[in-house]
């Protein structure tokens, strides 16, 4: 015998659903504009980085008459360092695995501007500063094609990469004074090298 009251079925109205789908929607939205500032942030501190270290460079220069890191004067001044050769070449790479003992000029560099007080970080630091992505900021003498001390950045996503480029120079990662390429590794895409370019000693 039939139920005399029709059995109500379960499920989502269509108002519902979308309501969900609404809500749905704006957290995607909320997480993407996020994800957009953080980049945005990032690029900043990338460029204010590239920034920061050519003032500290031509401080430093304008100061001692001399690169830092090459500077033939930094023990007659500090006597916890060690001395450049005064050739006005940086030995070394940009990420070098420098430590507080490390006495190649491309580590040097970091302990003679700390010991100057033109970037921040321990007077004992001889480390390269890690950048807004995780990454490094050295310094070597050339790379891509350009000659002279250069500063360089790595582990930047492309996006940043082209974003500074942009800013500085052309927009094109094989010309200029601004030049990336891809470091090999397990997501080679996500790793470039920047290198912006620093004229040579002013003395």
């Amino acid at each position: 015998m039939p139920h005399p009251f029709p059995q109500r079925q379960s499920g989502f109205t269509l108002i519902e659903i979308a309501i969900v789908l609404v809500i749905i929607g704006l957290l995607l939205g909320g997480i993407l504009k996020g994800q957009e500032l953080i980049t945005q942030a990032r690029i900043r501190n990338v460029a204010n980085d590239f920034q920061s270290v050519t003032a500290a460079i031509n401080l430093y220069q304008d100061r001692y008459r001399a690169l830092p890191g090459d500077d033939r004067g930094a023990v007659a001044r500090w006597t916890n360092t060690g001395d450049g050769n005064g050739n006005g070449i940086l030995d070394g790479t940009y990420n070098t695995a420098c430590n507080n003992a490390s006495v190649t000029e491309d580590c040097l560099f970091w302990h003679h501007l700390r010991l100057a007080g033109l970037i921040g970080g321990a007077n004992t630091d001889r480390t390269q500063p890690v950048n807004a992505a995780q990454g490094r900021t050295g310094v070597q003498n050339g790379g891509l094609g350009l000659v002279g001390p250069v500063i360089c950045s790595n582990n930047l996503s492309a996006k940043i990469a082209q974003a500074i480029d942009a800013q500085f120079d052309d927009g094109d990662a094989t010309t200029g004074t601004v030049r990336g390429n891809l470091i090999a590794g397990l997501n080679a895409f996500h790793y470039t090298q920047l290198i912006v370019h620093e004229p040579r000693e002013r003395i």
